[in-house]
């Protein structure tokens, strides 16, 4: 690659990148990190770009195009970047948004009402950090483009496979050129920005993650009703169930707002409608302001934040919370996400005091987690120049919104608990009477652990009489095997180490809590008996701290029976324990599925090999046969643990040095709730489509 004589570096090089340098050599403290996190950031700078157009009113479609050469081109329908001279630099707008930090339209309030951008270095922070970028603005009738090499401005001797960053770079030496490169329709408006990531910078393996892209085109649709987002991946693609590499793409366009998007999110079955909270407020702020003699003064700007929240509670317990300043998510909230709590606390607190007789709380207060069940909200503010900790954006630091939303939530949540509606009556009713039976189950779970000791358990008659319990107290090494069945249970209790090794039977299959209600999962006497035996509650009141066992291992038969067994049992611990999954300490144990006893001539004694797959004991059976040895026919196939003695189901189900376990992970809970729902939930057709797709799948996907 061509690079820039050292006698061709003068004073104009230096001035363009003075400022990109410092980000090529600090890039983490503008993207975050240099790995796909990053690599993610740079892309969802350019495309806020777009969306902060289209939240202006101007433009309707973002195409987000992956290209196989890991490029990654991002096209609008806005106005386009300005082309004319900025006459504070003498460079045209498309080069003092690619190549100066702090300037842009977000600055001054002149072009942007309210936008995700605060320090102005999205764009610029991209093209520092970029091998190449190139990008074409259609604007009066005219397609202008510009090409940038590691932030400098120049042009590419691209040959006929199109464009390259490898091929050969010439900088602009006594001025840079905007060139026209083609006629536009005259209405037509718009910019294509084209780059390919500095492998200098970015760290081997990091990639665009398609799953997070889509995830965010797909919330960004929700947040901006009509506009309408395309992502195409044209990529290699290397699974087995795509035919012919053909490029996977994802559109989305809705014209419902955030309540819609509250439906989507929403774990549950509906208690209320989703109620809209909208209103405005205005604060006062001491910014400084660069003068027309370049001074910064200090001057005391008026500001308006509107603030837009859809929410609903929903039968279940789980909280799902989404947050967004100008449409840029916040997941780890700010002074925005901080006033809906105050305001809602507040709010229902007063509510709940008012109506204690009926609702017979006596003396018992309410906390943030019971107002927090079973809600799902997403919250939206938007304000101009919003002040973010960190150029991420993940926390809004602006102080005056914490009071602008805390007043909405409270004067607008009044007015639906003052309305003569039947509905609104009846669900603002439903709403008091579930915070308090979750502040009523709270406080009888706190003290029943307070009053819980592992030390006097067996001596209590709490516990299951068909508990067999270990000796040991250490909750680090204790395990407890829940199995299938009286006859499993009585080979397992001579098999057992009987320190460190506690057995509970379940009968059959137990309740689907998928589809159940909380009242009747606590009601079903298997259920009931494994949070018991666990003995650190359920629910949002689960605590892992004081569970019981360091290790809970689901052991059922090998068969479809014993599969549905572990299916149920997964799911009552993802609904109800999940902490024990996510801390790793669910595992299914794994049986052999059959048993070769190989006979070995005179007196040499038989050896038994144990095979766990189809596939395995097919290999060992022939490398039998070409070693010349002989084996018992029929072989054992083991259906049930009750097939096995007592020797055989120590040997390789339950101790620790033969054994095989497979823990149980959780790693994205969000998906891993829709896969549970898919398989178990109520909703018949999809399941039955799934499993006629990919009937070994299910099994699969519970396992890993």
């Amino acid at each position: 690659m061509a690079t820039t004589p050292p006698s061709q570096y003068e004073a104009r090089h230096l001035s363009v990148l003075e400022g990109l340098e410092a980000v090529r050599k600090r890039p983490g403290m503008y993207i975050g990190s240099t790995d796909s996190r990053g690599l993610m950031h740079c892309l969802w700078e350019i495309i806020d770009n777009s969306v902060d157009e289209a939240l202006g009113g101007f433009g309707t479609s973002i195409d987000v195009v992956l290209h196989a050469d890991d490029s990654v081109e991002v096209r609008d329908t806005a106005r386009g970047i300005p082309v004319d001279i900025e006459p504070k630099t003498g460079l045209t707008g498309v080069e003092v948004v690619f190549t100066k930090l702090h300037a842009g339209g977000k600055f001054g309030g002149g072009s942007y009402a309210a936008s995700g951008g605060l320090h102005g270095v999205g764009a610029s922070v991209v093209n520092a950090l970029s091998e190449r970028l190139d990008v074409e603005v259609d604007r009066g009738g005219k397609t202008h483009a510009m090409s940038f090499h590691r932030g400098e401005p120049g042009t590419f001797a691209d040959g006929p496979d199109g464009p390259t960053p490898d091929a050969t770079f010439t900088p602009f030496e006594n001025g840079s050129v905007l060139r026209v490169v083609g006629k536009a329709p005259k209405a037509a408006t718009g910019t294509r920005i084209r780059y390919w990531a500095d492998r200098q910078i970015f760290t081997r393996g990091a990639a665009f993650v398609t799953d997070d892209l889509v995830k965010r085109a797909q919330q960004t649709a929700f947040l901006v009703p009509g506009l309408t987002i395309r992502v195409r991946d044209e990529r290699p693609v290397t699974t087995a169930d795509t035919e012919g590499n053909q490029p996977l793409e994802s559109v989305f366009s809705y014209e419902g707002g955030i309540s819609e998007f509250v439906d989507f999110l929403a774990p549950d079955k509906a208690v209320t409608d989703t109620w809209r909270l909208q209103g405005t407020g205005h604060y006062t702020e001491t910014v400084p302001v660069l003068n027309d003699h370049g001074q910064m003064v200090s001057t005391d700007v008026k500001r308006e934040c509107e603030v837009d929240i859809a929410l609903r509670w929903g039968e279940g317990y789980e909280t799902v919370t989404r947050s967004f300043v100008n449409i840029i998510s916040t997941p780890k909230g700010g002074s925005h996400q901080t006033g809906f709590d105050a305001g809602l606390l507040k709010f229902l607190k007063d509510q709940v005091t008012s109506n204690a007789r009926r609702l017979k709380v006596g003396n018992d207060k309410l906390e943030k987690d019971d107002i927090l069940a079973g809600l799902t909200a997403v919250l939206t503010v938007r304000l101009p120049e919003p002040q973010f900790e960190g150029q991420t954006k993940e926390v809004l630091g602006t102080p005056a919104v914490r009071q602008i939303v805390s007043n909405v939530v409270a004067r607008e949540m009044a007015a639906i608990y003052a309305s003569p509606k039947r509905d609104d009556k009846t669900q603002a009713a439903a709403v008091l009477d579930k915070i308090v039976t979750e502040m009523k189950s709270r406080i009888a779970a706190r003290a029943h652990k307070e009053t819980q000791r592992r030390k006097n358990a067996l001596e209590s008659s709490s516990l299951p009489s068909k508990l067999v319990d270990c000796r040991s107290s250490d909750v680090s090494s204790s395990e407890l095997f829940i199995v299938e069945g009286d006859s499993a249970l009585g080979t397992a209790r001579a098999a057992r180490n009987s320190e460190y090794q506690a057995l509970l039977p379940i009968r059959g299959k137990i309740l689907n809590v998928q589809k159940a209600s909380v009242s009747d999962m606590l009601s079903n006497l298997e259920c009931a008996s494994i949070i018991q035996v666990i003995g650190a509650g359920s629910g949002r009141s689960f605590d892992l701290d004081v569970a019981r066992y360091g290790k809970v291992i689901i052991m059922s038969d090998a068969d479809v029976d014993g599969a549905h067994i572990r299916t149920l049992l997964l799911t009552l611990f993802f609904r109800y324990m999940r902490p024990m999954i996510e801390a790793g300490r669910v595992f299914a144990a794994v049986p052999p599925l059959h048993r070769v006893v190989v006979i070995n001539p005179g007196s040499k004694p038989n050896e038994t090999i144990y095979t766990y797959s189809e596939a395995e004991l097919h290999g060992v059976l022939a490398g039998l046969k070409k070693s010349g040895k002989k084996y018992q026919d029929p072989i054992q196939r083991y259906k049930g643990l009750g097939e096995m003695d007592a020797e055989q189901l120590a040997t390789t189900t339950m101790d620790r040095t033969n054994r095989m376990l497979r823990r149980v992970k959780v790693e994205d809970a969000e998906n891993a709730g829709r896969v549970f729902e898919l398989l178990m939930g109520n909703d018949v057709a999809p399941r039955k489509e799934f499993i006629i797709d990919g009937a070994g799948l299910a099994r699969e996907r519970i396992d890993t």
